[in-house]
């Protein structure tokens, strides 16, 4: 099976630390070895290396017996395969061996390096410095920068600032341990100041940098100069830098995290200042360690059996490949080949058995991929393949027997029928694999088989009985079928086939599955055993094309097609084009659609516009649209409107389905036709005569421009006066003149024009100009209050026509007393009434009123102001405990009196109000006391509510009671709406029923009380 590894590979400070090294190995019963630098290690009971299943365990640490390159290897039974190599290195720092330094002069403004020179030691190191006295660190910037490659510092331009004792701090990053190098003084020259100079780069990067795939690589780039240069980075190819780039320190160090392919060229550092420039240049190369894509896979191979193993991997540079065998490296030999990453090997012997094992490296790795040769040697065997029981072919088909046994090498396959050696014919054939092939079977060929298979190692066999069946045929020939849509039809499938096999019948359309209860229920099976026939139910047009019955048993198949033509009415036309317009016609053209299988015998065209009411049918020249005509022109179309057409087909089947329409074509513009309907006018204010009319309709307007010419003048007169009115949607027009009379007859007549001329004027009518408001009021004002919501106002009327001052009737104004005559309300009468009730007022309160005769000009003056106090309200509680019962054919009701509150009118009598169905109108009874009896019909149910009244008018109602139907009876049941605890029971009740409203609560369980007769 597949074998899995990884190894840990540990950095090590000290030296009596313990180190495992650790082999992980997915599977079981392995023996274990480890090698350092190329040896063996003998792991001893006094050696500090031990054995932990496969992990090797090192105590007491010894840099130098220990470091090095360790391998594992793995072996059992199957045999043997390595580990990659891991790398076992000590990280140490030694101390500063110099314990004094050199004082560095240099004059201020010039550059100085301070070298840091690092002691001995293993692992990745970083640098600061120390200025003067702990913790006081340098702190990086445009003007000083220091190197993480060598530790040294950097001052583009000293200044006074700079004097004093600089120490180097090195850190190892694997240890964590800290020293300090001695103190290096910078001191400043008295010789004068260091002048302008270019800059002048101290640290580089190299011209090729080496950087793994997916690493981060920093180069760092810095100069001396006075000024301070500046450090700016660019890409040599011009692409400019994706934003994972950091560029940070003051531009010293380009950083690009996960370095890619891309990343690839040549950079460049320049540094200026404004004395000049200088630059460097470097190429960050890419590379990649090995990456597998094609592995070999664990394999079983016959003996003399030949075996490809093919391994790919992606890596830069390019890889190379070695192959090894249970450990060792393989070589290319006579029937072995090792070339690249191909592994080929010929005639496989059991010696080949073992591990095998893919290299694929380059400078920067290697990757190791396992797999398992086993090869197989055995006997010919059956067991897992025995030939079928039983085989079936129809007489004249043919027959394949298959032979397949397990044996290794393969060895020879022979054939016998019943006890005799099956000879080959032109007919029977032993194939290469050792398949038996028959062809043209016959029922001489029917009995028992037997496969022989014989290697070096033994022989097996092995048996099966071949039947030949009477072959299946369709007796149904093909045909062509006609139906008209909405018809039925049967497609036959008869057969004749041998009855020992059973039948399957499978129906195709248009090569589809026709799966029957779907497709909208057209499909139904209706033949019997040995006949598929299928009915299809009111064909649509959808349904024609080709049919195919595909009839099956275990032996053959066969199948028959037949094609069936459906008839229907014609399909939608095609491009529909309106090929000239005018004002009134429109000359259209379309190309026929499918006829369907029914020539096409008339056309008919309709039309839309964005007035009317979806299509409609339009005349056409000719009348009649022969089916073979594909041209037509509309007539009596509107002009100036935009229509849309379209075209539909009708044959001796029907019509079918409209075409698309066409693009929106519009008539042509001419004079309007058409006047304004409903003429009128009159009212308006003094000496105006007021016009109106209904617009006439986009679709009558016959163009653009539309508008109106009024004409008018005084009745009598012989000349007109006329004005323009520019805008289709006007309906008024008002004539203002000082001249006009009040109430003076005009002759009126509106015409219509657009851009394409003026059309006709309207007929003449009388229009009167406006009146002027009624000159006097009322007179004899008197009001009432007829109850607590209603106040009756009576006066004397005006001369109904005096002259120019019309009355239309009368507007009466009223208002609380504690309200202004502003907030008044309104109510109008018309006609010359001297009366009129004001209604929805509130109880107990004044009201002041005055009325005013008015007309179309206004109201009039007023009438003096009156005032009168309404009624009190009408009781605002409901009759209470209601109980009605029946006797004799009678409703006999009976309620407790109503008393009225202090602010309320008396009662003066109650209103029974009666009907017999829900929606029905009320039937009215009144009377002064608290009890009635309602002769009715008992074979009807009754809706029954009571409302006591008084001269404050109606009161609260009664909640409505029904009453059922009752037939007949002998005893009556009795209902009781209770507003308290207190009831009876009358002597008469068979039954008394407690409803009980809102305002009363019953604490215990409903009950119906039956008294004892």
């Amino acid at each position: 099976d597949g074998w899995r590894w990884r190894l840990c590979i540990l950095l090590i400070e000290g030296f009596s630390d313990c180190l495992s090294i650790v082999l992980d190995l997915t599977a079981f019963h392995f023996v274990f070895r480890w090698k350092l630098n190329g040896t063996a290690i003998t792991p001893k009971s006094v050696s500090h290396y031990s054995l932990s299943g496969g992990n090797l365990r090192i105590s007491h640490l010894d840099k130098d017996q220990d470091a090095g390159t360790y391998q594992c290897l793995a072996f059992n039974s199957f045999g043997t395969i390595v580990s990659r190599e891991a790398s076992l290195t000590f990280a140490y720092m030694e101390n500063f061996k110099t314990h004094r330094r050199s004082s560095v002069s240099v004059r201020e403004g010039q550059g100085v390096v301070l070298l840091c020179g690092p002691p001995s030691h293993s692992g990745d190191l970083t640098f600061s410095w120390i200025f003067n006295e702990y913790p006081s660190f340098v702190k990086q910037d445009t003007r000083r920068f220091i190197s993480q490659e060598t530790g040294n510092l950097y001052i583009a331009k000293v200044e006074p600032s700079d004097v004093g004792n600089y120490t180097c701090v090195v850190t190892n990053t694997v240890t964590k341990t800290r020293v300090q190098g001695p103190p290096t003084p910078l001191v400043l020259r008295s010789d004068g100041i260091m002048g302008e100079y270019e800059p002048k780069i101290e640290v580089q990067f190299p011209e090729i940098v080496h950087v793994a795939k997916g690493s981060t690589v920093k180069v760092e780039c810095f100069a001396l100069g006075n000024p301070v240069p500046s450090i700016s980075w660019r890409r040599m190819d011009g692409i400019p830098f994706s934003r994972k780039v950091d560029v940070r320190k003051a531009s010293g160090v380009l950083e690009i995290p996960y370095f890619q392919q891309e990343d690839t060229g040549t950079y460049e550092c320049v540094a200026e200042n404004s004395r000049g420039r200088n630059t460097v240049k470097g190429k960050l190369s890419f590379y990649a360690p090995p990456h597998l894509i094609e592995k070999p896979q664990d394999v079983q191979k016959p003996i003399d059996d030949s075996l490809v193993w093919e391994c790919k991997a992606t890596g830069k540079p390019k890889p190379s490949y070695r192959w090894m065998k249970n450990g060792e490296n393989l070589e290319s030999l006579e029937r072995i080949q090792v070339a690249n990453g191909l592994l080929s090997i010929s005639r496989l012997m059991l010696s080949d058995i073992g591990m095998y094992q893919c290299v694929a490296g380059n400078k920067h790795g290697e990757v190791y991929s396992n797999a398992e040769l086993k090869v197989i040697a055995v006997a010919p065997d059956f067991s897992q393949n025995q030939l079928r029981s039983h085989t079936m072919v129809k007489e004249g088909g043919d027959v394949l027997m298959e032979c397949r046994p397990k044996m290794s090498p393969w060895g020879g396959i022979s054939w016998r029928k019943g006890s005799e050696t099956l000879q080959e014919s032109n007919r029977v054939s032993i194939l290469d694999n050792g398949n038996l092939r028959i062809q043209n079977a016959t029922k001489p060929d029917a009995g028992l088989y037997t496969c022989v298979a014989r290697n070096q190692f033994g022989v097996a066999s092995s048996s099966g009985t071949l039947m030949v069946k009477e072959p299946t045929i369709i007796t149904t020939p093909p045909s062509t079928l006609d139906v008209t849509v909405g018809e039925s039809i049967v497609l036959p499938c008869q057969v004749t086939h041998d009855p020992s096999l059973e039948l399957k019948f499978t129906w195709f359309f248009n090569e589809q599955l026709i799966h029957f209860g779907n497709h909208g229920g057209y499909f139904e099976k209706v033949g019997g055993h040995s006949a598929g026939d299928i009915m299809i139910r009111n064909i649509q047009l959808r349904h024609a094309g080709k049919y195919t019955c595909a009839v099956q048993t275990k032996v053959d198949s066969i199948s028959i097609a037949a094609d069936l033509v459906v008839r229907g009415p014609p399909g939608p036309p095609t491009s529909i084009h309106v090929e000239e317009i005018s004002d009134t016609t429109a000359s259209l053209s379309w190309r026929p659609g499918p006829d369907n299988h029914s020539p096409v015998t008339t056309y008919t065209i309709q039309a839309r516009t964005p007035f009317s009411l979806g299509w409609q049918a339009v005349t056409t020249v000719p009348e009649v649209v022969g089916g073979r005509r594909l041209t037509a022109t509309v007539i009596d179309l509107s002009p100036w409107v935009e229509y849309e057409f379209r075209v539909l087909a009708s044959n001796a089947i029907g019509t079918g389905e409209p075409s698309k329409p066409s693009k929106q074509a519009r008539t042509k513009e001419t004079s309007p036709k058409v006047t304004p309907a409903n003429v009128s006018g009159g009212g308006g204010s003094r000496s105006e005569l007021v016009i109106t009319w209904e617009p006439v309709p986009e679709e009558l307007q016959n163009g653009g421009g539309f508008g109106y010419v009024v004409a008018f003048r005084p009745y009598g007169a012989t000349g007109w006066m006329q004005a323009a009115v520019p805008s289709s949607e006007a309906s008024k027009y008002v004539f203002k003149n000082e001249s006009i009379q009040p109430f003076s007859p005009f002759q009126v007549k509106v015409g219509v024009y657009n851009n394409e001329g003026e059309g006709p004027f309207g007929p003449v009518i009388t229009i009167y100009s406006a009146e002027e408001e009624p000159g006097r009021a009322p007179t004899r004002i008197r009001a009432k209050s007829l109850s607590a919501s209603e106040i009756e106002v009576s006066w004397k009327a005006l001369p109904w026509n005096t002259s120019k001052r019309r009355v239309l009737g009368y507007e009466l104004r009223y208002w609380e007393k504690r309200e202004k005559e502003e907030a008044a309300s309104v109510q109008r009468t018309v006609g010359n009434q001297t009366s009129a009730i004001i209604r929805g007022v509130r109880g107990s309160n004044t009201y002041y009123v005055t009325v005013r005769a008015y007309n179309t000009a206004g109201a009039g003056l007023p009438s003096v102001t009156v005032n009168v106090t309404t009624k009190k309200p009408p009781p605002s509680q409901p009759p209470a405990k209601v109980m009605w019962n029946t006797l004799n054919s009678k409703i006999i009701l009976n309620w407790e009196q109503v008393k009225a509150l202090e602010n309320e009118s008396e009662v003066t009598g109650y209103k029974v109000l009666y009907k017999r169905n829900r929606h029905s109108r009320p039937s009215v009874m009144e009377t002064n006391t608290t009890s009635v009896e309602l002769s009715l019909p008992m074979d009807e149910e009754y809706f029954i509510q009571i409302k006591p009244f008084g001269e404050g008018g109606e009161g609260s109602s009664s909640r409505q009671i029904t009453i059922p139907r009752i037939p007949g009876q002998s005893l009556v049941d009795c209902f009781l709406i209770l507003h308290s605890s207190q009831w009876r029971c009358h002597s008469y009740c068979q039954y008394c029923f407690i409803v009980l409203t809102t305002d009363w609560s019953f604490s215990g369980p409903s009950h119906v009380f039956k008294r004892n007769r």
